[in-house]
């Protein structure tokens, strides 16, 4: 029989550093009814959330890994970038790496801030996505000369003036899509003169054949009521066949950024054609607490499509106190809350939230990426804006694996230019089912699979192991695969295979996990 904890994970969290005292009690699993078994098929199954976890027991528990910091990949420094650029969207496109990013300048003076040129919306390329080069593309001018590497100025569109600071793109994987409209995106759009017969704000389609020329598809908003004043995402969700849209908006007001006690959130829509779209609706976060969400960030996790995977930015006023006066750039931090306050006491960071629906997500209250040590140009607002989306580039590790490449920025407001750093995870690495030396186990809920490789993204310290025991929809054994059949398993892989299970195929099962000092971040039957 299987060895399993009568109490719920949020009920071990209530309890603290208590629950790994409480004893063990050893029986059967009740027996699963028809509908509680879930389907995986041969899809990857990652631990961001509880959607798969029926019991932990012992010392094991969900745990948040956070990014390493790498290098600065980018200084947005040039004459049409500076120091508040941002909104960054990075993903790959066949062998290229493609980068979009708002250039941006303010000047701060003694109770005085001025914008130094419109935004501009910038392209950088690699083949590495580690080193980046500005080609020089010749397509919009500024200041006379068209040797940059800017794509697009915004301007008008019909009666709309395009607010190009909110533009973000994304190659269009709907297998229906037209030659000229690979790549897609969203601005928001404003009346140029306000009438009676449109609202004043509202997001406007753009398409473009290359990535670098963009003209829009319609004159008209095709979502509208909201704020908008943040990165305005879209994409194709290719496992559910439609368009989805995640937006910023604030409680009170058309933007939150100045007026007290608006709270900044996220709606979703979706759309079958990127003209028409459904009503937005609000996300939903159960058990967590409302915070500020200033960008969002969200798309499906490309190695494992059936999930969301969401970097908001949380955004924080913490007001002024003997900390806040003790972090860097103190003086420059007085400057520029003379001319905004909050550019002087607002702190920002990257959250990490799933959702299996694209609505109600599982979000971690813990910083995924925190400002870090403190040194010139950090602890600021605008920074650890993450760049939309992670991607897959190589380990600096000769013959390890491939890894995610995060890019977030720093240094904002304080220096000539918004500097752009990497991070990197390994994959699938986000959050772990983790158990000391002690031990502590993992049993899921009763599902069914398609595959008959086993596959595991694991790792162990030299004394410790995984092994895994695959039961009944009850909580029984199942002859030959008893926890006794499974050798210890130790190593750090992120796939390794370690069964087959063909013979299980289609059957409701659940999958015991025992671990000792280790960590599981996915499993997979392939």
């Amino acid at each position: 029989m299987s060895t399993i904890l009568l109490h719920r994970r949020h009920f071990l969290r209530c309890l603290g550093a208590t629950a790994a005292l409480l004893p063990i009690v050893t029986r059967s699993a009740p027996a699963a009814e028809k509908d509680d078994v879930v389907s995986i098929g041969s899809r990857r199954e990652l631990f961001v959330d509880d959607f798969l976890i029926a019991r932990l027991a012992g010392g094991a528990k969900q745990r948040l890994h956070n990014p390493t910091p790498r290098e600065v990949v980018m200084v947005w420094d040039q004459p049409w970038e500076g120091n508040t650029s941002g909104y960054p969207n990075v993903f790959q496109d066949g062998n290229l790496y493609r980068m979009y990013y708002r250039g941006e300048q303010y000047k701060i003076e003694p109770g005085k801030l001025s914008q130094g040129h419109s935004a501009m919306l910038c392209y950088a390329e690699s083949r590495d996505g580690i080193h980046w080069a500005r080609p020089e593309l010749g397509l919009v001018p500024f200041k006379g000369s068209k040797k940059n590497n800017i794509v697009f100025a915004g301007g008008r569109v019909g009666n709309l003036t395009v607010i190009t600071s909110t533009f973000t793109e994304f190659k269009d994987d709907n297998p229906a899509c037209a030659h000229d409209a690979r790549y897609k995106g969203l601005v928001l759009a404003m009346p140029h003169e306000k009438t009676s017969t449109l609202p004043p704000r509202g997001l406007l389609p753009f398409k473009s054949a290359d990535g670098l020329r963009w003209t829009p598809m319609t004159d008209k908003q095709t979502i509208t009521g909201d704020a908008f004043d943040s990165a305005n995402l879209a994409f194709w969700d290719r496992e559910r066949g439609e368009y989805r849209a995640y937006w910023r908006y604030v409680t009170a007001g058309e933007s939150g950024d100045t007026v007290p006690g608006s709270i900044r959130g996220i709606k979703t829509a979706t759309s079958k054609d990127f003209l028409h779209w459904s009503e937005g609706v609000k996300l939903e976060y159960p058990g967590t607490p409302t915070e500020q969400l200033y960008a969002n960030q969200i798309k499906p996790y490309d190695r494992a499509p059936h999930i969301f995977l969401g970097l908001p930015t949380r955004y924080l006023d913490r007001g002024w106190s003997d900390s806040m006066r003790a972090l860097p750039d103190a003086k420059h931090r007085e400057l520029r809350s003379q001319a905004l306050p909050r550019a002087g006491t607002a702190l920002t960071e990257t959250l990490l939230m799933t959702s299996r629906d694209g609505r109600v997500f599982h979000r971690w209250q813990e910083a995924f990426i925190r400002p870090g040590i403190e040194r010139p140009g950090t602890w600021n607002y605008g920074n650890q804006f993450v760049a939309w989306h992670p991607v897959v580039t190589k380990s600096a590790l000769a013959g390890a694996p491939d890894e995610l490449s995060f890019y977030a920025t720093e240094d904002y407001w304080t220096g000539k230019g918004t500097k752009f750093r990497r991070y990197t995870l390994r994959l699938d690495g986000f959050v772990s089912v983790s158990a000391p030396m002690t031990g502590g186990e993992l049993v899921t809920k009763p599902l069914t699979f398609s595959g008959r490789k086993l596959t595991l993204n694991f790792a162990t310290s030299a004394a410790g192991d995984v092994r895994v025991e695959m039961q009944d929809a009850d909580g029984k054994p199942l002859p030959g695969f008893a926890l006794d059949d499974c050798k210890p398993i130790f190593g750090d892989s992120v796939e390794r295979v370690v069964a087959d299970v063909g013979s299980l195929a289609g059957k409701p099962v659940r999958l015991r996990f025992v671990l000792r000092d280790a960590d599981l971040y996915a499993f997979q039957v392939r």
